[in-house]
């Protein structure tokens, strides 16, 4: 196991069996984002989108009670006060944003408690969701006044459908894991005790394939879902021929004749 050294304590990074774990460690405020965090976050995720070593990422909350609960507002009077300093905020948790939404690896969201807001919209940048029973969706926007950007309500429509996107968007209400799940959220529901290690048994299955197949894999769901834009075709394109060329593919092959288990390097 490999842990990363980061300027705060609050996100947690290590390597461990091929999956990089990034957890928000802010407990106390239900993992409420401060500026750190969003520094953290895209740390944390350059440095596993780059190591070999990391096949999968999976992102989760300190504590149990909530997986991300949104910015932390109690630091705005200091950290986000004017303009200069809302530049400087809105640079490092775009980048942050960013590594969430370009990471080409496979990321999994491990969901225990509340996943409201803001810590919904972190979670739709998931691939797949896992969550416990007990957990509670919902984006509570309407009942503050504040206005939601378009990228996070295009992603949640996407995944749910404009229906379902407008009743969250328009009733703010909190929705239970089953209801989550059937509208397509959640991939898997599990108990508190069993989701950890169903969790990693199925990032451990995703380690153990061909990392430019799952790579390629990714890519092409994501121009789908983007509406298929001629410079992400391409590059779906590009990544499906160097799988074709890579020798993962020719290893592929031989373990299928030999009836073993591939060994796959990721080139």
């Amino acid at each position: 196991m490999t842990e990363l050294n980061l300027e705060t304590d609050r996100m947690q990074a290590r390597i461990e069996d091929g999956i990089g774990w990034m957890t928000f460690n802010n407990p106390a405020r239900h993992n409420a984002l401060s500026l750190e965090m969003w520094q953290g976050i895209g740390d944390i995720l350059e440095h596993f989108s780059d190591n070999q070593d990391v096949r999968v990422v999976v992102m989760r909350g300190a504590g149990g009670n909530a997986f991300v609960s949104g910015a932390d507002i109690s630091e705005f009077d200091q950290k986000r006060a004017n303009a200069e300093q809302r530049r400087t905020y809105g640079e490092v948790a775009g980048r942050a944003s960013r590594w969430l939404a370009k990471i080409e690896k496979p990321l999994i969201g491990l969901i225990e408690g509340y996943c409201i807001g803001g810590g919904l919209a972190t979670a739709l940048a998931a691939d797949i969701r896992f969550a416990t029973p007990d957990s509670k969706f919902g984006i509570p926007a309407a009942k503050l006044g504040l206005g939601y950007e378009y990228d996070g309500l295009a992603k949640l429509a996407r995944v749910v459908g404009p229906s379902r996107a407008r009743d969250i968007m328009f009733s703010a209400r909190f929705m239970d894991a089953d209801e989550a799940k059937e509208m397509g959220l959640l991939n898997f529901i599990e108990s508190r005790g069993d989701i950890e290690p169903k969790c990693i048994a199925y990032a451990k299955r995703i380690a153990g394939n061909a990392p430019l197949t799952v790579q390629a894999a990714k890519a092409a769901v994501n121009a789908f879902e983007r509406g298929g834009r001629e410079d992400e075709l391409e590059r779906v394109k590009e990544m499906v021929d160097v799988c074709f060329d890579s020798d993962d593919y020719k290893e592929g092959r031989r373990a299928f004749g030999e009836k073993r288990t591939p060994r796959f390097n990721g080139s």
